[in-house]
C-alpha cells in the first residue's frame, strides 16, 4: 500500500491539472508522474510505478496515457482507470477542439496561415529531433532492429503511407529471431489483439463518422511508446487515402498538438473536428484512447507474470523499431510539402539545433517563437 492514502478523486483532480498544464511530450510527462505521485505524494509505490511503466512501454498505446491509466488501476480498479485516463487527455482534447473551431472559422485568414508557416517548419525539426533520440534509446547497436527502422523509413518515404502489415512483420521477425517458437507449446498469454486489424479498412460503411472511428480505432491500436508514431499511420490515411485533409491541414493538425499540453496524439481530436465537427473529434479521440484503454486495463492483472517474457519483449522490440522508421519516413513526407523556400528551411534546421542542444527549452516554446517569426517574416514579405 502507498505511505499516505489518497482518494479517487483526489486521484481525478491531479491528473485533470496535469492534462492541463503538462507540456514536455511523454517522457516529461511520465518524470511528472513519478515526482508528483512516487516521490512527493507517496500515493504508489516505486514498484507499481515501475510496472505500470513497463507495461506501457510493452503493450500498444501512448506512453503517458497508458501510465495514467494503469496508477488509476492501482488502487481503484476499473473505475480508477477509467476516470484516471479521461481526466489526463480531457484537458487537452477540449484546448484543440477550441483551437479547431477557431482554424475552420479563420483558417483563411492570412495570419492564421502566417502562423502556421513557421510553426508548420517548427514541427519537422521537432519531429526530427524525436525520431533520433528514439532511435539512439531503443534501437541501440542492434543490427536486425537498425534494419527494420531502414526498410520502414523507405517504404514510408516511397509510399507516404504506413504499411500495418509490415509493421507486425517486422515484430515476428525481431521475435523469431530472438526468441524461437519453442515458446509456442507454452500458452503464453499475448494481448496484441491488433492481428485483427490486418483486415482492409475498406468496408461497404458510407457513413464518415462510421469509417472515422475504424480508421482511429487502428491508428490508436499502433501507437507504441511516443505519440509521434501515429503521425504517419495519420497522414497515409488522412491524407492519401480518404482525402479527408489536405498536407497543410495535416500539419497544421500535429502543430496544434505541439503547442497544447497533455498527449501529442491528442492531434486526433483536431483532425476529427476538421472532418465532422464536434462528432467527428469525439469519435476520433475515443476510437484512438480506446485500445490504449483496454490493452492496459486487460492485461494489468497478469503483468507482473507475463511481462518479462522474452518473446514478447521480442515482438514488441520489432514492432517498435518499425514505428520509429515510420516517423522518420514521415518526416521527410512533411518537410517535401512544407520546404517551399530557404526560410522555411532554415526555420526547421534552427529549432532541431534549439531542441537538440537545450533540453530544458520546452516545445511548446519553440512553437510559439516560431509561429510569430512566421507572422512577421510573411508581414516584411508582403
Amino acid at each position: 500500500m502507498p505511505g499516505k492514502f489518497y482518494t479517487l478523486r483526489q486521484l481525478i483532480l491531479y491528473f485533470l491539472k496535469l492534462g492541463a498544464t503538462g507540456f514536455g511530450g511523454p517522457v516529461a510527462l511520465v518524470g511528472y508522474m513519478h515526482r508528483d505521485l512516487v516521490e512527493q505524494r507517496k500515493w504508489i509505490t516505486e514498484d507499481d510505478y515501475r510496472e505500470g511503466l513497463a507495461l506501457a512501454q510493452l503493450a500498444p498505446g501512448p506512453l503517458a496515457a497508458q501510465l495514467a491509466i494503469y496508477l488509476g488501476y492501482v488502487h481503484y480498479r476499473i473505475i480508477g482507470a477509467t476516470l484516471a485516463g479521461i481526466a489526463f487527455v480531457l484537458p487537452s482534447f477540449l484546448m484543440v477542439v477550441g483551437l479547431g473551431y477557431a482554424y475552420v472559422k479563420e483558417g483563411g485568414l492570412p495570419w492564421m496561415q502566417a502562423v502556421f508557416y513557421g510553426v508548420g517548419a517548427a514541427v519537422i525539426g521537432i519531429i526530427a529531433v524525436s525520431s533520433y533520440k528514439l532511435s539512439r534509446k531503443s534501437l541501440g547497436k542492434d543490427w536486425l532492429l537498425w534494419i527494420i527502422f531502414l526498410v520502414l523509413a523507405v517504404s514510408v518515404s516511397l509510399t507516404e503511407k504506413e504499411n500495418i502489415g509490415l509493421i507486425l512483420l517486422a515484430g515476428l521477425v525481431v521475435w523469431f529471431v530472438k526468441a524461437p517458437p519453442g515458446f509456442l507449446n507454452k500458452g503464453v498469454p499475448l494481448f496484441f489483439f491488433p492481428f485483427f486489424l490486418q483486415v482492409s479498412a475498406q468496408l461497404s460503411i458510407h457513413e464518415k463518422l462510421t469509417q472515422l472511428a475504424w480508421f482511429f480505432l487502428k491508428a490508436g491500436a499502433f501507437v507504441f511508446g511516443s505519440g509521434l508514431a501515429i503521425v504517419p499511420f495519420l497522414y497515409g490515411g488522412v491524407v492519401n487515402e480518404h482525402h479527408w485533409l489536405n498536407e497543410k491541414q495535416f500539419l497544421d493538425a500535429v502543430a496544434v498538438a505541439m503547442i497544447t499540453p497533455g498527449p501529442v496524439v491528442i492531434t486526433v481530436g483536431f483532425i476529427g473536428y476538421l472532418i465532422g465537427g464536434i462528432s467527428g473529434a469525439c469519435i476520433a479521440a475515443l476510437a484512438t484512447f480506446l485500445p490504449c484503454y483496454l490493452f492496459t486495463v486487460i492485461p494489468a492483472p497478469y503483468f507482473k507474470k507475463y511481462g518479462r517474457h522474452a518473446a514478447i519483449k521480442a515482438f514488441v522490440g520489432g514492432v517498435t523499431a518499425a514505428a520509429i522508421g515510420a516517423i522518420t519516413g514521415s518526416v521527410i513526407i512533411l518537410a517535401k510539402r512544407q520546404f517551399i523556400d530557404l526560410t522555411s528551411v532554415w526555420i526547421a534546421s534552427a529549432t532541431f539545433l534549439i531542441v537538440f542542444r537545450f533540453k530544458k527549452i520546452q516545445e511548446p516554446f519553440v512553437i510559439i517563437i516560431a509561429a510569430l517569426l512566421g507572422l512577421l517574416l510573411k508581414i516584411f514579405i508582403k
